[in-house]
């Protein structure tokens, strides 16, 4: 970012992204009733931009072209050019977002529309140089060429918008309906096993995303069937995407994606919702393994989360750039000289060859750490050292390896907080709590639950979308009511207490209200109240970060369950039944509504335990429930303090006549609609669970 123009008036803004181009000398407006109005009167098109902070090819674009005076003399001069964050307005984003697909066959960020004055697309691409490169055509001589045919032949332009905004609104309709049944989960498995890449893990080609709810769908498959090939795929995956170069092996945290099939070289920046959902899978690979290097990675990832990610006041950050110094990845690169002038000769040498780090490197010279060729297990039977020593030593270099980076210069973080990548957050953090009986996570999730549900939250009780800098802005979307509530619900799991399900009821209650489709089901990405849009879109694609209406279809069953509400299990059902056909036709695309869909299939559980939660006989219970891979048991505790159990009781029927037996802590586990007897011993308790 230049500042030797005048700000524009994205000076006024709160986005990093927008501030970012404040001083460019294009003209720009925040998307708003100010900017089409002064289209319409001049009778401009609309250049629409949208990227966010830490998109490393919409730093390229807008040093080659928003920066400068020649690009920025045609676009003042022909259009009324509006900038856009896509994380503050998913709802523009994923809208424009779907024009370009439906155009050019893909999308991507930036992202670049064209548009009428009354906001129809007539042109669409992704990343443009300021001069024709490499066959890409530049925009100086895409600006004029547009500019001339707005003037010569407006009505045919208009008339194009107009079959723009036809179409995109066909290919919108994400609900169509069907009837579901267990073998949608069959056919989910045999797609991931056809597209699975038996030598490196993961799905597909390069570039691969971690998308790690592919893999926690995958662990169910293989809780409900016993497949171990599906066990397999998790485990390769996992372990494959740990020991690349997609994983900071110096400071911890995972990067947005991979560009090749190993995992070697990410696309550098680490984003909050990456890092939320993985901690979640890791997690549940521990519980259904046991292994405890998978808890080991999820400990790491939220060490990551905390130090790096989180705000003094306990909400969590977006994401960090790719760029640092106006070079991707040089933050995260080494050479083999500056290992060993940290650590001394010896134990840099060692570093080195664990880690890769060699003379001609991995990446552009140098060389990011990882441990594709060899592991600290095979590297200790190599050198013949004890495994644990070298574990010590290697620890104890990292240490000093990062203490040395940190004195870099850092790339830049984005640290607006929103609430939907705070849901997931709260959710993997009170899984991880729960499964690896630490009281600190679920305390850290209670924190970020506060900092929503104050700071982003209005007095009338609607949810807001983003803070930063003091303000709380944008009407809250689909995804900012179904990720917080997920994450409510698993922070009752975490802790018990019956307020964070209250809570998650009455936002539930709220999202229904706002989003819900009286006519067909399902949610709409933007609520009744917001601004309305050529069209009014629904997203039921479980892509890079999973959707709202995939998060509701598992929410809305839980709290039927938990709450015994007809009516909404009878929303879960619609919701269930109202994106049936359009995951029918590519299942492998929807993890986390199958997801739900294996919810709604299994054998419905409810693990209600009696007792006093400061006493070992409670806690062990809790503790033994809490470690086991149980992804479709609701767990309660009926508590022995009476006003926490009657608040519980007016949330959860269930736990009303439930009591601690003989005055040990007693489990009643109800399957399938009906109850087992209950049981005061930890064998019994193993035995009744199958564990």
């Amino acid at each position: 970012m230049t500042t030797k123009h005048k700000p524009n008036r994205l000076a006024n803004e709160k986005s990093p992204y927008l501030l970012q181009h404040a001083y460019n000398p294009v003209d720009w407006y925040p998307w708003g009733k100010e900017a089409f109005d002064r289209a319409k009167k001049e009778n401009k098109p609309v250049f629409l931009s949208i990227g966010y902070s830490t998109c490393h090819w919409c730093h390229v674009m807008e040093r080659e072209s928003f920066e400068d005076e020649e690009v920025a003399e045609l676009l003042n001069r022909d259009y009324v050019s509006i900038k856009v964050d896509r994380e503050e307005r998913p709802d523009v984003d994923h809208l424009y977002m779907s024009v370009c697909q439906a155009m050019t066959g893909q999308g991507g960020w930036p992202l670049t529309i064209i548009m009428t004055p009354e906001k129809k697309p007539f042109f669409a691409g992704t990343y443009f140089p300021k001069a024709r490169r490499y066959g890409r055509h530049g925009l100086m001589d895409i600006l004029p060429q547009i500019a001339g045919k707005w003037k010569e032949n407006q009505d045919k332009v208009i008339e194009i918008g107009e079959q723009v905004v036809e179409e995109t609104q066909k290919r919108l309709i994400a609900n169509l309906e069907g009837d579901l049944s267990e073998e949608l989960l069959d056919r989910a498995f045999e797609m991931y096993e056809r597209m699975f890449d038996s030598s490196y893990g993961g799905f597909g080609d390069a570039p691969k995303f971690p998308t790690s709810h592919n893999l926690s769908f995958l662990l169910r498959y293989w809780k409900r069937t016993g497949n171990e090939k599906a066990l397999h795929m998790v485990e390769k995956s996992l372990d494959a995407m740990f020991r690349g170069g997609m994983y900071d092996h110096i400071g911890y945290g995972f990067a947005r994606y991979s560009t090749d099939e190993k995992w070697l070289v990410p696309h550098f920046e680490k984003m909050l919702y990456d890092n939320a959902l993985l901690t979640m899978t890791y997690v549940e690979a521990y519980q259904a393994t046991g292994k405890r290097w998978y808890a080991d990675v999820a400990e790491q990832i939220i060490a990551y989360v905390l130090r790096d990610m989180t705000d003094p006041q306990g909400g969590f950050y977006s994401a960090e750039d790719a760029d640092s110094e106006g070079e991707e990845g040089k933050f995260y690169v080494w050479s083999p000289q500056e290992v060993k002038q940290v650590l001394g000769e010896e134990e840099g040498e060692l570093y080195c060859e664990v880690y890769d780090i060699t003379e001609d490197g991995n990446f552009e010279g140098h060389s990011i750490p990882n441990l594709i060729h060899a592991t600290v297990e095979t590297m200790a039977r190599l050198k013949q050292l004890d495994e644990s020593e070298l574990k010590e030593r290697l620890e104890a270099s990292r240490q000093k390896l990062f203490a040395h980076r940190e004195q870099r210069i850092h790339p830049h973080k984005d640290d607006k907080i929103l609430t939907s990548w705070n849901g997931l957050m709260i959710m993997a953090l009170a899984k991880a709590a729960k499964a690896l009986d630490n009281p600190e996570y679920a305390d850290a999730a209670k924190k970020a639950a506060a900092f929503i549900l104050t700071k982003l939250r209005r007095e009338d009780g609607r949810l807001l979308a983003r803070y930063r800098d003091g303000e709380s802005a944008y009407l809250g979307y689909a995804d900012d009511y179904a990720f917080l509530v997920w994450g409510l619900i698993e922070l009752y799991e975490a802790t018990f207490e019956p307020d964070y399900l209250r809570q998650a009821v009455e936002l539930n209650d709220e999202m229904l209200r706002l989003f819900w489709d009286e006519a067909k089901g399902g949610l709409f990405f933007y609520g009744e109240d917001g601004e309305q849009l050529f069209t009014r879109p629904k997203e039921i694609y479980d892509g890079a970060m999973p959707s709202g209406n995939s998060a509701a279809a598992l929410n809305l069953q839980k709290l039927s369950r938990y709450t015994y509400n007809a009516a909404l299990a009878q929303k879960a059902e619609q919701q269930l039944k109202a994106f049936a056909g359009s995951v029918e036709r590519y299942p492998s695309g929807h993890a986390l509504f199958l997801m739900a869909v294996d919810f709604a299939y299994g054998a419905p559980t409810e693990i209600v335990i009696a007792g006093d939660p400061v006493k070992d006989d409670t806690q062990a219970m809790i503790r033994e429930v809490r470690q086991s891979f149980l992804p479709n048991a609701l767990t309660i505790l009926r508590t022995s303090d009476p006003a926490v159990a009657e608040e519980t009781g007016r949330l959860i029927p269930l736990v009303q006549d439930k009591l601690p037996l003989g005055g040990r802590a007693t489990v009643y586990v109800c399957e399938n609609y009906a109850c087992q007897s209950p049981v005061s011993d930890l064998e019994e308790l193993r035995e009744l669970l199958n564990l």
